[in-house]
């Protein structure tokens, strides 16, 4: 799936972006993570049978790629 099209399929809401763009400023991520995460969070959100990509289901995609350690920093903050 190109950029282009997980930008397309993969909207999130304006609580979801404000939290991932902190993690990929506190924890380094590259661009490639921010779409794989967003990807993970569009399964997450189908698996729900969710029309949209909650807040919820992007900090679970988060939370699989992150170790334990900085999600509590995430999670505080």
């Amino acid at each position: 799936m190109t950029p282009r099209l997980i930008r397309r399929h993969c909207r999130i809401d304006a609580e979801s972006e404000t939290m991932l763009e902190r993690a990929m400023t506190r924890f380094g991520l590259s661009a490639r993570a921010y779409d794989r995460i967003l990807k993970v969070s569009r399964t997450i959100a189908d698996l729900e049978d969710a029309d949209e990509i909650k807040s919820a289901h992007a900090a679970e995609a988060v939370d699989y790629r992150l170790p334990r350690s900085h999600l509590l920093d995430l999670a505080n903050n």
